[in-house]
């Protein structure tokens, strides 16, 4: 075990005084007011790019940075949106769109705030996101219930955005279902000939409200035909996946949907290890389309992921705080597309 060193008690230092607007006024040759409009990114008076520039360079100089909490008591309300961090795995495409949100958010002079409520769930985690104050609220997977939007809402709260299966009263709903992914999947392969069809479970926590609905979608795609649907659970293991490639030929499947594009490559690398063809013993599809993918021989099949543009839901946010007395809009979000390369 690595052990990390105490460092030595540091010598008592004075306390260095925090630099205030004025100070900055001073430095810079303008007013408080001044430094105030070119801090808060203010369009409500003009100034010349001479004096914003010695505003900034004042402030740089100093180490000045505006209060946050004096700011939102002038304007009546925060401009901090809180992002509860996702009790899932979250992946290379979902992180990708959270940072290109985020960044569309802070265009937009919101201040994004990533909040881990270990332990915290529904109405509960609500409770404690309300106590920061934020000016909106963008909760990804499951989230609180109609009394939990409205403790956000008295607490301050604008809006409050879900990003999942299902729309909560009270809230802004981006709904994705993940119905059409595993129905996507699952009808390519049928279409290819397929009758046998594994869908692939993940055992890790958190991502059974990804994976059911995916389930549920693959055995709707073959429901009244002569094709089945078989439920693989899978650890994300190179163990677990080479005991599955073990059996795969006593289970008499003939393809599966590996719930996504990771576990299809885990997958995939187990099979060729047990001397298994693909796609000729076993038809592999993912989803997600990652660029890793197109690189494995053969290259993976996947369901692409069509989803909103940060840009637009940072729109949506940006409207819901300018409004927030409007009624909840409702958008399903998520497009699918499969993508047919060499390993179906």
């Amino acid at each position: 075990m690595v052990q990390i060193p105490k460092p030595p008690a540091p010598e008592s230092l004075a306390p260095r005084s925090v630099p205030t607007s004025a100070d900055v006024a001073r430095l810079a040759g303008v007013s408080r007011a001044t430094v105030s409009y070119v801090l808060n990114n203010s369009g409500a008076v003009r100034i010349s790019e001479p004096t914003r520039r010695r505003v900034h360079e004042a402030a740089r100089e100093l180490g000045y940075v505006p209060h946050a909490a004096a700011r939102s008591l002038r304007a009546g309300h925060s401009r901090t949106v809180l992002m509860p961090a996702p009790s899932f795995p979250a992946g290379p495409l979902y992180s990708g769109f959270l940072s290109e949100l985020q960044w569309a958010l802070g265009r937009l002079d919101y201040t994004v705030v990533q909040y881990g409520s270990v332990g915290l769930h529904g109405d509960d985690a609500a409770r404690a996101w309300a106590e920061l104050r934020p000016v909106a609220v963008l909760v990804p997977g499951p989230g609180p219930g109609p009394a939990g939007v409205e403790v956000l809402k008295r607490a301050g709260a604008r809006a409050v955005l879900t990003l999942g299966p299902e729309a909560v009263e009270g809230a802004h709903a981006l709904i994705m279902d993940h119905e059409t992914v595993g129905h996507a999947a699952a009808r390519h392969l049928h279409d290819r000939g397929r009758r046998r069809i594994g869908v692939v479970v993940p055992a890790e926590d958190g991502l059974e409200i990804f994976s059911a609905p995916r389930l549920d979608g693959a055995r709707r795609a073959v429901r009244g035909t002569d094709a089945t649907v078989t439920a693989l659970p899978l650890a994300y293991e190179e163990r677990d996946a080479a005991r599955l490639a073990a059996r795969w030929r006593s289970l008499g499947l003939d393809a599966v949907f590996a719930y996504n594009d990771e576990y299809a490559m885990l997958l995939m690398r187990a099979f060729q290890d047990e001397g298994l063809e693909i796609p000729g013993d076993a038809a592999v599809i993912g989803a997600d389309d990652l660029m890793l993918g197109r690189l494995l021989r053969p290259r993976l099949s996947t369901v692409r992921l069509e989803l909103p543009s940060g840009r637009d839901l940072a729109a949506l946010v940006d409207r819901a705080v300018q409004d927030p007395g409007a009624a909840p809009e409702r958008h399903e979000v998520l497009g699918t597309a499969v993508v047919h390369r060499e390993s179906s």
